[in-house]
């Protein structure tokens, strides 16, 4: 390795249109859903009746609680701001990182949220093959390639951030 980020860089994660559209349309299903089943409920519903009116709330929460609210650069970890917790991704062993625009196009979930409130998890794609995805806006995503996995997010200002880890990283082709 040959150089580090000295002080700590933050980004934001900004929520693209797609996420914006995913989000707000399954949260009016999952609101629906509730209002309804809690509009015609019996006087005394059973047990199964009143978890199946309150899951679709619980789904809308559990999501949010996982959403991507920024990132930073601290040393040699990548630091992913959720909300009232953060996950750590080492970066040593850096092996390239680049800005490339609608990366993820063409993927499938492994494991993982698909849209509400972001695009985190498990993901595979044929140009990047398995990778994790702490992402909001799907169209300005930048691809960390590390020895034994891949990830992908989406900072408020992609080049800035590839900039940044640049030094961090063996390719020198990184772009």
């Amino acid at each position: 390795m040959t150089a580090q980020p000295t002080a700590p860089h933050v980004f934001s994660a900004p929520w693209g249109r797609q996420l914006v559209l995913i989000t707000s349309l399954c949260g009016v299903i999952l609101f629906g859903i509730s209002t309804v089943l809690l509009a015609r409920a019996p006087e005394n519903p059973p047990w199964t009746y009143q978890v199946g009116t309150w899951m679709p709330l619980a789904i809308f929460a559990l999501c949010a609680l996982f959403s991507v609210r920024g990132y930073s650069l601290q040393g040699n970890y990548l630091i992913v701001h959720r909300p009232g917790w953060r996950t750590r991704v080492n970066l040593e062993g850096l092996q390239s990182v680049s800005h490339q625009a609608d990366a993820t196009r063409g993927s499938i979930r492994i494991f993982g949220n698909g849209g509400l409130f972001g695009f985190t998890g498990l993901f595979r794609n044929q140009k990047l093959g398995r990778y994790r995805a702490f992402a909001t806006d799907i169209s300005h995503t930048v691809v960390i390639r590390l020895p034994i996995r891949t990830i992908v997010v989406t900072p408020d200002n992609p080049q800035k951030f590839v900039d940044l880890l640049r030094p961090l990283a063996s390719d020198a082709d990184t772009n």
